[in-house]
């Protein structure tokens, strides 16, 4: 038996002219976090919805858990969870009918309903509200509620597409804990983010831009293959700086962060912060210090202007 529970070689999905996917292809192991990172418009839930079946590639071959796809879409739809970006389920139900109707979609029987249903309220924290009818829920509530309707049949896949895009930091860490906890209990996870925290959390990342695929890799690993070194400086008229030091072809990128500018240098340069210190007369008594890389260096890095 596999242990990939997504493969998919070359995807390209087409809108008349416009090409929305250029040749994506995926691998993912069973039980993993895996994460699409991208702007809006980037093709990540067009790449999400070719994987479900809702949407047919123009070209490609897919196979999730088993089964090839759009061909055997129907026979999929029991195995996976989907969770929208906007919130679907019904407003005027309360949470105890929303999971019920939930229920019965995917044929449980009335005592499975019932012990799943038991459950998930327990799982999600939603005992106190089963009663209250969804329009008076708040963000988070509401983010729970769809979480446990999506993983009510088990699914061995969940796809999600940007699930926190309208709740609070507090909701979107708890929320992060039951997809590990899901995680951990064997169900596979896909996610789109436009969050670079979020992105970091995936056990495994795909940078996409303009319907390709930028970068696909453990984060940890993306961050540590940059080819650049990291420096922040702490000085007057950043602005000015900034503008400077783009001007240098050494310098990948550079970000003002609050009275800091962080700045990318090609490993190229042996000693960034003695050379930024020879290179801008300026900089002879400013704070310079060495930085670990994160996400959104990444991003930079190998999107856009990054790439040039």
């Amino acid at each position: 038996m596999s242990d990939i529970a997504v493969s998919a070689q070359n995807m390209v999905k087409k809108f008349g002219h416009f090409t929305a996917i250029n040749n994506i292809s995926l691998s993912i192991p069973k039980g993993s976090i895996y994460g699409f990172l991208g702007p809006n418009g980037c093709g990540k839930s067009t790449t999400i919805r070719m994987l479900t079946g809702l949407l047919r590639p123009t070209a490609g071959e897919i196979e999730v858990l088993g089964l090839s796809i759009p061909e055997q879409s129907e026979a999929l739809r029991l195995k996976i969870g989907y969770m929208t970006q906007k919130f679907s389920l019904y407003d005027d139900l309360t949470v105890n009918e929303n999971l019920q109707f939930i229920g019965q979609i995917f044929g449980m029987t009335a005592q499975q309903r019932k012990q799943r249903l038991d459950e998930q309220l327990t799982v999600y924290g939603l005992r106190n509200l089963q009663k209250q009818r969804v329009s008076g829920m708040s963000g988070g509530q509401k983010q729970r509620l769809a979480l446990a309707a999506a993983t009510m049949h088990k699914p061995e896949l969940l796809f999600l597409d940007e699930p926190t895009s309208a709740v609070d930091p507090e909701n979107r860490r708890e929320f992060w804990e039951q997809l590990f906890d899901l995680s951990d209990q064997g169900t596979t996870i896909l996610v789109t983010t436009h969050y670079m925290d979020e992105a970091e959390r995936c056990h495994r990342l795909a940078i996409m831009e303009a319907g390709e695929m930028r970068a696909d890799d453990e984060p940890e690993i993306l961050m540590s293959n940059m080819g650049v070194n990291i420096v922040e400086v702490k000085a007057n008229q950043l602005r000015a700086l900034k503008d400077k030091v783009l001007q240098r072809s050494e310098v990948r990128s550079a970000a003002q962060l609050g009275i800091r500018l962080r700045i990318l240098i090609n490993q190229s340069v042996v000693d960034p912060i003695g050379w930024l210190r020879s290179q801008f007369p300026e900089l002879q008594h400013a704070e310079l210090t060495p930085a670990r890389p994160s996400l959104e260096d990444v991003f930079v890095s190998v999107t856009g202007e990054g790439r040039q």
